[in-house]
């Protein structure tokens, strides 16, 4: 069984300390390809060089959070335009709006997130399609008329770590865009909706990450002592989701994967 994980935040310092390790424990639990979040200024540089370092096994994103809006200036573009001239950084974003935290103003967040797709846009128009890794938290309508403004221009696009409600999984869909799921899935407190949402998504839109260190699934037994999560529990998370849409793992990872490289352009 060969996994794709198409978002993981290997940059973040909880792994700084044992980098090396992570991804060997990941190789050995079947992940044959890591695609790295670039949510920032700071950090996509990092998810670029850590792929460099790693060819043909890691790829990153290029982009700026909701969370890091207010950093996005002329001067950030430019970086972020550079950073795409790489073959290495496979996707726009992680970019998007996020009303549920609020840590940056909502007209930054909006200016941010249109600057990106006005990124994306760009390079369709000069021959170089790269798909969109999108966020959206409690900002549907307005995430929707901001996409919707782009309508035609943009190459592939994943709302990754999806968490939300029926009707825009379904927006989604009837768009075509591909859906990310989690270990959210496992969480009993959060996530229980999404155990019958799944069967809906059609083999051909369905990703799987663990946005690691973050959402460890909670029905992981033991669980990590550190809390941390971390690319080789994309197996447990691929385990889940196929007893949820009624598969075989063997069939849910396979599909899964094939869509990744296909989305992300990746070597087989």
């Amino acid at each position: 069984m060969q996994l794709i994980d198409i978002g993981a935040n290997l940059t973040h310092e909880s792994f700084d300390h044992d980098r090396d390790a992570v991804l060997q424990r990941a190789r050995a639990a079947g992940v044959a390809q890591l695609v790295i979040t670039g949510a920032s200024r700071e950090h996509s540089p990092l998810a670029l060089q850590l792929a460099q370092q790693h060819p043909g096994f890691l790829y990153a994103t290029a982009g700026v959070h909701p969370h890091h809006a207010l950093e996005y200036t002329d001067e950030c573009d430019a970086q972020m335009r550079a950073l795409h001239a790489h073959p290495e950084v496979v996707a726009v974003g992680e970019c998007g709006l996020d009303y549920f935290r609020d840590f940056a103003p909502r007209p930054a967040q909006h200016k941010a997130f249109e600057r990106q797709l006005q990124l994306a846009a760009d390079l369709v128009a000069a021959g170089t399609v790269k798909p969109l890794f999108l966020h959206q938290r409690e900002a549907h309508a307005d995430f929707m008329a901001a996409m919707n403004n782009f309508d035609g221009r943009l190459g592939p696009a994943v709302v990754h770590c999806f968490t939300g409600s029926r009707e825009e999984m379904f927006d989604y869909l009837d768009r075509d865009w591909y859906i990310g799921i989690t270990g959210w899935l496992c969480d009993e407190r959060r996530g229980a909706h999404l155990r019958e949402l799944v069967r809906h998504i059609p083999a051909e839109r369905l990703l799987i990450e663990t946005d690691a260190p973050y959402l460890l699934p909670r029905t992981l037994k033991p669980l990590p002592k550190d809390r941390r999560n971390e690319p080789m529990f994309l197996t447990h998370i691929v385990e889940e989701l196929a007893r949820d849409r009624g598969e075989a793992v063997a069939v849910t990872a396979e599909r899964s994967s094939a869509n990744a490289r296909r989305f992300f352009g990746l070597p087989g």
